[in-house]
């Protein structure tokens, strides 16, 4: 199979009239678990035919011709950093510099709108309430609940949730004496009027790629908020500050926000955004006015109909609605473009975890035993290990030319816009339970649409569809803001 021979990137028409030709996952790997994936194990750590099954693997998946022997024009771009651009931006409201986390989020609730419901108002049983940091504070500050009363609500749950009948371990690890602790000094504050800001007292959890001391601590944000059905906000690289990220992915890995809401990410946004740099150095902190009755005008919306389109009939019904949405209550303009080599980009994406993973777990594989490590994770391990020098090299010069396809696109469009997920969430099968899944082509479908805003670190944001007015209640359920 003939390696591919890319043509400069600056030749490379990105109107919708391109002849660029739209490569959709074709995934050649079968779904294995329980006893297979053992068998599969043991054939990938075999000296000669695990290396031959790999390179079938790797040449079935088009990386070899695709990526790793392919022929690219452009240099090799390691990382995804921007230079600040002052744009002008409509509705936002300007930081001043130098504010503190508590101030920063005071001026983020600012730009919120009024609540028009009271605190603890009931919801129909039916569609479950998703109480807001403000919702949380307000109760806080009234005295209807205090954040002790929140906290052993919490544990309450998350001690159910674990147990046998549900077994959704939700979290590795939690001190319940800490989380008291934290809980009683955040009541005895608001007691005395001097809350730290609007989130004392807010339950945040941190997921597991960043070290919290003095708890031992996957990555993923976006993907994760649309199988949930909550809001996955990744800012631009480099504005939230990756001290204590563990360096596993440390050219695509950079940290996220998930909230229940799009005003609880903005108001967490604020308190985390990296404002360690001289004023000087760093770009301004625009915080969106949502309590604006102005709508924002002109916004062009970019669309790759082949790409988005790729996805189950059920989330292209609503990606389409929204959209069409949009444009009755506030005239945004979508616009036909292409994005070309999405799939090569999906590859090189791939290659670069799996290199960088490989290289910054090295030192610690090699102390442990091959059966301290899980099935399912011994096969990424020997995949990853497979990547060439060549093929790292080549994944970066793609990236360099996504991003300038990318830039290219954002001269006429403010947002490129695509469901977030290709499918929605399958169900795990029992044999996956002790041993692991290997699910690539789920994996793919379910990655198809993330893969820009990592490789890239472009700012990116998931929403809740809009094509329901009610959401049914969750089989489990915990209500910590309810009254007694």
């Amino acid at each position: 199979m003939a390696a591919k021979v890319y043509k400069p990137a600056a030749e490379v028409n990105l109107g919708p009239d391109s002849d660029e030709f739209y490569i959709s996952p074709n995934v050649k790997a079968p779904r294995v678990a329980g006893l297979l994936v053992k068998i599969f194990v043991w054939i990938l750590e075999m000296p000669i035919i695990g290396s031959m099954v790999l390179y079938i693997l790797k040449k079935d998946n088009l990386i070899n011709k695709l990526v790793q022997d392919a022929e690219i024009p452009e240099p090799p771009l390691f990382t995804s950093t921007h230079s600040w651009e002052d744009i002008p931006e409509q509705n936002v409201c300007l930081t001043k510099p130098d504010l503190s986390p508590p101030e920063r989020v005071q001026e983020a609730v600012s730009c919120l709108p009024a609540s028009l419901e009271s605190t603890l108002a009931g919801s129909p049983p039916s569609s479950p309430k998703r109480w807001t940091i403000r919702d949380f504070n307000r109760a806080y500050s009234s005295g209807e609940v205090t954040p002790v009363q929140v906290a052993k609500r919490f544990l309450a749950a998350v001690k159910e949730c674990s147990g046998p009948g549900l077994n959704m371990a939700f979290f590795i690890s939690y001190s319940p004496e800490d989380i008291i602790r934290q809980a009683e000094e955040s009541t005895l504050r608001y007691q005395r009027g001097t809350p730290l800001s609007a989130m004392d007292g807010i339950l945040v959890a941190v997921k597991d790629e960043i070290d919290c001391l003095p708890y031992p601590t996957t990555g993923s944000v976006r993907m994760p908020a649309a199988l949930c059905g909550v809001v996955g906000f990744k800012p631009t690289a480099g504005r939230l500050s990756n001290a204590g990220v563990l360096p596993l992915n440390w050219t695509v890995g950079m940290p996220g926000i998930l909230a229940g809401t799009v005003e609880d990410a903005a108001v967490a946004y604020s308190a985390i955004v990296d404002q360690s740099q001289p004023s000087y150095l760093r770009p301004e902190l625009n915080l969106p006015l949502l309590k604006s009755s102005l709508s924002i005008k002109n916004i062009k919306l970019a669309k790759y109909a082949k790409w988005f389109n790729d996805s189950s009939e059920d989330i292209r019904s609503c990606c389409d609605k929204s959209l069409q949405m949009l444009h009755a209550h506030y005239g945004w303009e979508t616009l036909d473009v292409t994005i070309p080599e999405i799939e090569e980009m999906r590859l090189a994406h791939y290659v670069t975890i799996g290199s960088e993973c490989t290289a910054s777990l090295a030192k610690y594989l090699d102390k442990l035993k091959r059966s301290e490590i899980g099935w399912d994770v011994r096969v990424a391990l020997g995949v990853y290990g497979s990547f060439s020098s060549r093929a790292y090299l080549n994944s970066q010069r793609l990236r360099n030319r996504q991003m300038y396809f990318h830039k290219e696109i954002f001269k006429t469009a403010d947002v490129i816009v695509s469901p977030m997920t290709g499918v929605t969430a399958y169900k795990l099968q029992d044999d996956a339970l002790k041993s692991g899944e290997l699910d690539y082509i789920n994996g793919a479908a379910l990655v198809r649409y993330s893969i820009a805003g990592n490789f890239l670190g472009l700012p990116a944001i998931t929403v809740m569809e809009a094509c329901k007015k009610h959401y049914k209640k969750p089989e489990v359920f915990y209500d910590l803001l309810k009254k007694d």
